[in-house]
């Protein structure tokens, strides 16, 4: 059984016992946390939509890899280099409720 559940503006597609890095939630490590999925497929193939929930354990907060962000414009002596770490939140998927 899977499903698709949203959050931070993305889908991401999950099953029980699976660990997903999403956008920075505000909750503290160890509590739980429930997604309505979007789609929703069982074991005997049937499909369902906006059905069930998701249950899913906050494991850890952090950064991610560093990006450089960097401008330029030629000609012009123009050069700006900014770096950006983009926050996370680590999640258990413990089960999927239909």
């Amino acid at each position: 059984m899977y499903a698709v559940i949203k959050t931070g503006g993305k889908q991401y597609r999950v099953e029980p016992g699976l660990k997903l890095r999403v956008e920075k939630l505000d909750t503290d490590v160890g509590s739980t946390v429930e997604f309505k999925p979007l789609l929703l497929k069982r074991e005997d193939g049937s499909l369902e939509f906006n059905t069930g929930k998701v249950i899913a354990e906050v494991v850890a907060h952090g950064k991610g890899k560093k990006l450089t962000v960097f401008k330029y414009k030629p000609k012009k002596n123009y050069k700006r280099w900014k770096g950006h770490r983009q926050l996370y939140t680590e999640l258990l998927i413990k089960e999927i409720k239909p």
